[in-house]
């Protein structure tokens, strides 16, 4: 098994990864500080449900845990004021306390709701992420928690620490080969922003990625959340550092909102954005070479880096005016100055990302 802490001081919290850890989650969420003595409520998707709930389920309750669950629709449609309201139903309705947790069984539109849920639901209580996906290894750790606006992705959340990070990497055997590329983009994109090494590394070993090798997913894995967990320990609330993590999200982000939650995994729109990024790093001053040794290297994960021509320029540009990172008239990216190094860049003109928008419509 392999071990990280998330450093918050009297909030630090472990990430374990590894083989057969849903079995023994009994004896870590009672390591980690969860009680037998108040009702835990699983959130889960149809998706994992029929995979792993019921065996969760009887994992704890034959450990002595009260547990309840709720299975909501798979899909970031889910991620919303209504099925938030379900879920605060359930819990009501499961008799949760104030010493009660949250269990989020899933991806990471299980983990933003569940955590959401736990962030709010008497004002605030325990919750553990416990991963089913590689996009949750970026998700689950950090503690931003969230649900959607129609008119914006993550506009309504909080920052809601877990108690536990329980990864069990036998859960990902399971997955689709589409959402494996989709996940080792956020993976990628660890090494893109902050470590060289690592982002050829999985330039390098994306076959053996892409297989789920056991051996090139548990490093993978471990790396990419320990350089997450490192730039959260030193910036929890995102008031400078952590915004680094954001690498092709602004584009990503309108893309997802443009295209309906649908067309694109989310770690396919990042992908596109991280492409896009790379492109404006060059207008801004950054080497040549930046973008195509990008995009080589979300290709060798089966990623996608150009945009569909309908698409529209204009809907796209009124998207990122609704992002978070759209701040006081100007556009905020995140801009590699080579490959795994970036910064934050406050004023980007509006005429460069029209014009990255368009160039990534042609591609080649």
């Amino acid at each position: 098994m392999r071990q990280l802490t998330v450093q918050l001081e009297e909030r630090s919290y472990p990430i374990l990864i590894g083989s057969g850890l849903l079995a023994q989650a009994p004896r870590f969420f009672e390591q980690y500080g969860l009680t037998k003595k108040s009702p835990l409520l699983i959130i889960t998707d149809a998706n994992v449900a029929p995979k792993y709930l019921s065996t969760l389920e009887q994992t704890l309750s034959t450990a002595g845990f009260t547990v309840v669950s709720a299975v909501v629709p798979a899909g970031e449609t889910s991620k919303s004021l209504s099925v938030y309201q379900d879920m605060m139903t359930a819990a009501i309705e499961g008799k949760l306390d104030r010493s009660s947790a949250i269990i989020a069984l899933g991806g990471g539109v299980v983990g933003d709701l569940a955590g959401f849920v736990a962030a709010t639901y008497m004002r605030g209580v325990k919750f553990v992420q416990v991963p089913t996906t590689i996009l949750a290894h970026d998700s689950s750790v950090g503690g931003k928690v969230a649900v959607n606006h129609p008119l914006a992705k993550n506009m309504i959340g909080a920052f809601h620490q877990p108690e536990l990070v329980l990864y069990d990497v036998d859960t990902l055997q399971s997955l689709p080969p589409r959402d494996v590329s989709a996940g080792l983009s956020e993976m990628l994109k660890h090494g893109l922003i902050r470590d060289e090494a690592f982002a050829h590394w999985c330039e390098e070993h994306a076959e053996q990625l892409l297989a789920l090798d056991p051996e090139a997913l548990g490093y993978g894995l471990e790396r990419g959340c320990g350089i997450k967990a490192e730039i959260v320990s030193r910036d929890e609330r995102e008031n400078g550092e952590r915004a680094l993590l954001n690498l092709g999200h602004t584009i990503g982000h309108a893309i997802e909102a443009i295209a309906g939650y649908g067309e694109f995994l989310h770690g396919e729109a990042i992908s596109i954005g991280m492409a896009g990024s790379a492109l404006l790093g060059e207008k801004l001053g950054a080497p040549a070479g930046l973008y195509d040794d990008t995009v080589r290297m979300l290709r060798a994960l089966r990623l996608p880096v150009t945009l569909p021509s309908h698409l529209g320029t204009e809907a796209l540009m009124e998207a990122m005016m609704h992002d978070k990172k759209f701040r006081e008239g100007h556009m905020v990216f995140i801009i590699p100055d080579h490959i795994g190094a970036a910064r934050i860049v406050k004023d980007v003109p509006v005429s460069d990302v029209i014009e990255v928008i368009e160039l990534l419509k042609k591609g080649d």
